[in-house]
């Protein structure tokens, strides 16, 4: 697999973008600003990464640390000014200068922070892991094995102390500090074996590896952590505020809902079918991208929600054939071929075409109650196991108390339509409805990794 044209595709993304706003190398000067009580703007200091902020190929704002921020400012009425900075370092001057409310970079609290910082709200828990490649020898897997290892991490970040504490107890341990890259790209030299193994959260490391499947975890270094905000010295009341509104039902349910996007789809790591995807995207995806953007011309749905979807269902494979009779890129069955005109399947121009129809017709049909992205993973479902079937299972999960809408709570009910106290009582009866959970679960994990390739 050619790294260096992954980590290209990640920087065009924006997962690994080039940066603005580098720190002044000078020690800032104090500048006491107006409180968002006051002017209802909340300045937020980031940096760009896929745990933190990005852009999607809409060039629309993404990121868990935006969707958390603009979560608690949209309920305090207030807007937001982000401040995008190279690295943590250039955050935490950020901070000490005073020219920033907030900072939500994927910030570890440590007590060493607390020192110079008010400590905000915590949102998500994480372990500093150990990263080499996978080919790494020696491959150290306990801390008595650091010494003599190559290991190179973010200057500023929370793994500096982390190897510090190491080293005091495992003489021998040494490490560089580096204040031009950030973790993602030291995770890509890893893989690329630039350098020996590096340090990073499990959530970046979990993100990652499915670009760069050759990463190996070699041990955590740390038990849980907690990652969350900080704030200027002296911003207790905003502290206290942001605190307060990250531990009601409201900000609960925000963090829910940034998990369930970012995070909770990531299944168990499969070296094997992301290293297999990875070289897929460099030797076959080429060859349909146009017809997959042609789709998304005609129909609005994505052309990278549909190639995960061709690639879950034939691994981009235009003469693919089941046992079951389906057959293409994008599996159709006859009858459901016939419906849309398609007149040969193994046409990977027919069978795009007809598959992002039948996937938006599945999305049309839904209530246009249900918010995104909720409704396309019900779409995804129904075009998976069938419209009858999802409506069965929408109907039990009413029944049950549930909501709907949800993805997150269909995600429990589907499963039902395969166990013999439920299905009996629904109208088309038995499902493997553990298959679309799982489908669904796929294609997101997959339209990660694929998405870079149509940011070109």
């Amino acid at each position: 697999m050619a790294y260096p044209t992954v980590l290209k595709r990640l920087l065009v993304a924006g997962i690994t973008a080039t940066l603005a706003g580098c720190g002044d190398a000078k020690e800032p000067e104090l500048v006491v600003m107006e409180s968002p009580f006051e002017t209802g703007v909340l300045k937020v200091a980031t940096r760009n990464g896929s745990t933190t902020y990005y852009l999607d190929r809409h060039e629309n704002s993404a990121g868990p640390e935006y969707s958390l921020v603009s979560d608690y400012a949209e309920a305090r009425g207030w807007e937001v000014e982000w401040t995008m900075l190279e690295s943590t370092a250039d955050v935490l001057k950020a901070l000490k200068s005073g020219t920033t409310h907030l900072a939500a970079a994927g910030l570890t609290h440590l007590d060493s922070r607390d020192e110079q910082f008010v400590r905000g709200p915590a949102h998500t828990e994480i372990v500093e892991q150990l990263v080499c490649h996978r080919d790494h020898r020696p491959l150290p897997r306990t801390a008595e094995e650091l010494p003599g290892t190559e290991i190179v991490v973010t200057a500023g970040a929370s793994y500096v102390e982390t190897l510090d504490g190491l080293a005091q107890v495992h003489p021998g341990v040494e490490f560089t500090e580096d204040s031009e890259r950030t973790t993602e790209v030291l995770l890509s030299e890893v893989a690329e074996q630039a350098i020996g193994c590096t340090v990073a959260d499990s959530n970046i490391v979990q993100v990652m590896r499915r670009h760069f499947p050759h990463l190996e975890i070699a041990m955590n270094l740390t038990g849980g952590n907690n990652l969350g905000w900080y704030l200027p010295a002296g911003s207790e009341d905003l502290a206290g505020d942001a605190r307060r509104w990250m531990s009601s039902i409201e900000g609960d349910e925000a963090i829910g809902l940034m998990e369930n996007r970012y995070y909770a789809y990531i299944g168990d790591f499969d070296f094997v079918d992301l290293r297999a995807l990875n070289r897929r995207i460099e030797d076959r995806l080429p060859r349909f991208i146009a017809e997959f953007e042609k789709a998304e011309a005609e129909t609005g749905v994505p052309a990278d929600l549909l190639a995960a979807l061709a690639y879950q269902e034939s691994h981009w494979d235009p003469n693919a054939v089941s046992p079951t009779g389906v057959r293409g890129i994008m599996m159709l069955t006859l009858p459901t071929a016939k419906s849309l005109d398609v007149t040969n399947r193994l046409d990977p121009r027919q069978a795009i075409d007809g598959g992002a129809r039948y996937l938006a017709d599945r999305h049309r049909r839904l209530p246009d109650t249900i918010p995104e992205p909720d409704r396309t993973f019900l779409a995804l479902a129904s075009y998976n196991i069938g419209r009858g079937h999802l409506l069965d299972a929408r109907s039990l999960a009413r029944k049950l108390g549930k909501n709907p809408d949800s993805w997150a709570e269909m995600r429990t009910v589907l499963p039902l339509k395969a166990d013999k106290r439920y299905y009996p009582n629904t109208r088309y009866g038995y499902a493997r409805g553990y298959e679309p959970v799982h489908y669904v679960q796929r294609i997101r994990n997959y339209r990660d990794v694929i998405r870079p390739a149509f940011s070109q």
